[in-house]
């Protein structure tokens, strides 16, 4: 190599990155913690030095042009290098430290990020995990927490999202409860069953009867906006629920309830902050989590 030709200041360098992840130059002096007319003066002072202009301005906020975009990827790699040495040269190169905040829904927190934080704590111990079990969407960019897991696609631009196998749903129910009701055996049976509701909404009577079963309000006589709540009320045989198949089939104390009704699919989506591409806490648990639900 022809060291007399590196003449990269990666203080510019790392301005023009900062500013790629974060979206303006505002955002990333704030995150830098400098003036913005400083870091303006790194990145202008990068593009003439490279001869390429690296962002276009849309609006209020800065989009890459297509060399910015390409050169992008090389530099997040002197980041990523460049972190690595800070660990090394601290000598936590392979002690990953700090907090991380997790959220899922109530039962996803309580059945499936279990195993997955006891393989983490194992492996690293040295990062501290926050779950937050709720059934409302968590504003990641807010940094209200770091990776959610979500059953939908997010649709803001700075996050980073990684769509997993989909999951499964049925209907499940305490077997002394089915044999109550006559162990409905078809859709119009099933119409004179009880179910566990979240709300007093028509969502779920309606993607019920989008599957063919003929559904109303009076079905409905016990409602929980808790995930759990509901579980606990199918296994005292209150009624019949909807439930991730790899729970419903793991407890002994409730059965499928068929009656020809086909599985409910709903996707799964890993999300986080676009942290994630530079935060090596932040990756290690994204990526474990990701290999863990698919193993579900």
């Amino acid at each position: 190599m022809d060291w007399r030709a590196v003449t990269f200041d990666w203080n510019r360098a790392r301005a023009f990155l900062v500013t790629a992840e974060e979206g303006s130059l505002s955002a990333a002096a704030r995150a830098l913690g400098m003036s913005q007319p400083t870091l303006g003066r790194q990145v202008a002072a990068l593009e003439a030095e490279l001869g390429v202009a690296l962002f276009e301005r849309v609006g209020k906020g800065l989009e890459l042009t297509p060399g910015g975009v390409e050169l992008l990827s090389h530099v997040r790699s002197m980041g990523e290098a460049a972190q690595a040495l800070a660990l090394g040269a601290s000598g936590r190169t392979q002690a990953i430290e700090g907090e991380i905040c997790l959220t899922a829904s109530e039962v996803y927190a309580a059945h499936l990020l279990p195993p997955v934080l006891g393989r983490l704590r194992a492996e690293h111990p040295g990062i501290e995990v926050e779950v937050l079990a709720s059934n409302a969407m968590t504003d990641l960019r807010r940094r209200e927490a770091d990776i959610a897991v979500r059953n939908v696609r997010p649709t803001q631009n700075d996050l980073v999202a990684r769509r997993l196998p989909d999951d499964e749903a049925r209907l499940y129910a305490a077997p002394g409860y089915l044999d109550r009701i006559g162990r409905p055996r078809t859709s119009e049976e099933l119409a004179r069953a009880e179910f566990i509701g979240f709300d007093r909404t028509n969502v779920l009577i309606t993607h019920l009867r989008d599957r063919g079963l003929p559904l109303e309000r009076r079905n409905f006589p016990i409602l929980s906006q808790s995930q759990l709540v509901q579980w606990e009320m199918v296994k005292a045989g209150l009624g019949i629920g909807i439930f991730p198949t790899w729970i419903g089939d793991a407890e002994p104390r409730v059965e499928r309830v068929d009656a020809g009704v086909e599985p409910i699919t709903f996707p799964v989506w890993l999300v986080a902050h676009r942290e994630v591409r530079t935060s090596a806490r932040v990756r290690i648990v994204f990526d474990m989590l990701a290999e863990e639900i698919r193993r579900r």
